[in-house]
């Protein structure tokens, strides 16, 4: 049963935040909500007048999820850099940190679709004061130090969180033989910790004493628990929302993540953000193309609700 207070959910009437078409892509969300504000921080693909594909940062905010301010790129336009995936925004100290990566394609073009990002890849993050001016993108070497740039390997879709047994400690979640865990105290200097098999994009809350891990395999969202980050067990069943009857998502549901608004009036629920494509999928080319980012949302993680046209 949904919680009376879900009204602002509830008035929503479509699943669809941004829908994307043939030039332009909406993927890979990742959200803030700051005094009753919601920050939406994406991948922004687009397809150029010259052909060529670029892959943006950005975002845009909202009072009601219904209306959403001008999207605002925050990266440079640069194939080789390709700065995409935003994880998540933390506050650290006196500054809100956000991670992202680099996905480079040099030498992309539409005709090209889909084109997947070099080994290159590598892990960012980027400093502000407000929330809407952000620093340039500084590299965190979350093998260590002593790792050069070149040897760290390919990694992807970094997600930040607050130890929860530990306050100051931070860690660093990523997509690389699986998900792998870095720590750090400084955003500076980082030590590697393991990894566990998981999906891509990982989102992660913590509730009771468990880390509540969000990932995306081949099609849909799973969900892991830990309670030390070693040792997990599955949760729930694949989690793939109205996929059967959203041509726009028949490709392919991923990319989800989840924050907690249980205790907030008139959302009372876990609010998942997601990006879907289609209808063809992402190897057919729906995936720089025609990706749509949506919402969803659960009082358990197991059941969840959308909005619909009415």
């Amino acid at each position: 049963m949904l919680f009376s207070q879900q009204n602002k959910l509830q008035s929503l009437t479509s699943p669809i935040i941004f829908k994307g078409n043939d030039s332009v892509a909406y993927r890979d969300p990742a959200v803030l909500y700051h005094k009753k504000l919601f920050y939406l921080f994406f991948t922004m693909v687009k397809s150029e007048a010259d052909g060529k594909v670029y892959s943006y940062t950005a975002m845009s905010t909202s009072k009601d999820l219904k209306n959403w301010s001008d999207k605002k790129i925050l990266t440079p336009r640069d194939q080789n850099l390709d700065y995409s995936s935003p994880g998540n925004v933390i506050r650290y100290k006196n500054e809100w940190i956000l991670c992202l990566q680099t996905y480079p394609r040099p030498g992309y073009y539409s005709k090209d679709m889909p084109k997947f990002g070099t080994g290159d890849a590598r892990l960012y993050i980027m400093r502000s004061k407000n929330l809407i001016s952000w620093s340039l993108p500084e590299l965190i070497r979350v093998k260590g130090n002593e790792i050069s740039q070149q040897d760290m390997g390919r990694m992807i879709d970094p997600y930040l969180l607050e130890d929860k047994d530990e306050k100051g400690k931070w860690w660093c979640f990523y997509k690389q033989n699986g998900v792998s865990m870095s720590t750090t105290h400084d955003f500076k200097n980082w030590k590697y910790f393991g990894h566990t098999e998981s999906g891509e994009n990982v989102s992660v809350l913590k509730e009771d004493g468990i880390y509540i891990l969000f990932h995306s395999p081949k099609n849909g969202i799973a969900i892991k628990k830990s309670t030390d980050l070693k040792h997990w067990e599955q949760f729930g069943n694949l989690i793939t929302l109205g996929q059967k009857d959203w041509p726009w998502a028949k490709g392919r549901i991923t990319a989800g993540t989840v924050i907690d608004l249980k205790k907030i009036p008139g959302y009372g629920a876990y609010v998942m953000f997601f990006h879907g494509s289609g209808p063809l999928t992402e190897e057919a080319g729906d995936f720089d193309k025609n990706t749509s980012i949506g919402i969803a949302w659960s009082s358990d993680l197991i059941n969840w609700n959308w909005p619909v046209k009415r």
